[in-house]
């Protein structure tokens, strides 16, 4: 069991050490100047090692999907009693949010993986992919969890935050301050989360 644990310890330690090294060539270089061959020689490893971690070199820079998808499902399927889906994955948002969490991204200092992520067309299409995976992970917790017509919810939920969570990034982009564009992020996850809800009362 110990060496199990061990084993497994080692692996995502790995898994850390490769994505950072990968991510910090691309924020340096942007994702389509880097070789999957030049992230495995500077994180010294094979270039089999590095797609044994991460089948998709896209992954690479999106490596925090999988906590994710298991943060989402868990409020879902955690919430308290008379707390809807849809009020418990807000809090959620605004929980990273208010932590600077980078699930969250919105802060000044993320600006350069954004601008990583629009240079890149690959890495949009993969974006497009893992949201249709986080919004059918909701989909399936809260069928589990007797939400009525679940995929439409989750759809709606997802498709709202897209559009606050893009209109943040673009702010960034525009040269907002960082300290305003945060907080203005906060209360539309709120409110606009609460318009959604509504619906399904």
């Amino acid at each position: 069991m110990n060496h199990y644990g061990r084993r497994e310890r080692k692996k995502a330690e790995l898994r850390v050490r490769i994505s950072e090294v990968a991510t910090g060539l691309f924020l340096e270089r942007g994702f389509d100047a880097v070789s999957v061959s030049e992230v495995a020689e500077a994180a010294d490893v094979a270039r089999p090692t590095v797609f044994a971690h991460f089948p998709r070199k896209e992954d690479l820079l999106f490596d925090r999907y999988p906590e994710a998808e298991a943060l989402v499902v868990a409020a879902v399927n955690d919430r308290a009693d008379g707390t809807s889906a849809v009020q418990a994955l807000s809090g959620l948002l605004v929980a990273l949010a208010d932590e600077g969490h980078p699930l969250s991204t919105i802060r000044g200092a993320f600006r350069r993986f954004w601008e990583v992520v629009a240079e890149s067309r690959a890495l949009q299409s993969r974006a497009r992919e893992l949201l249709q995976q986080i919004e059918q992970a909701i989909s399936a917790a809260m069928a589990n969890t007797g939400v009525p017509d679940p995929r439409l919810t989750a759809a709606l939920t997802v498709a709202a935050y897209r559009t606050v969570h893009l209109e943040s990034v673009r702010r960034i982009f525009a040269g907002d301050d960082p300290a305003v564009v945060a907080a203005e992020h906060r209360e539309r996850i709120i409110s606009t989360l609460t318009v959604v809800d509504q619906l399904f009362k």
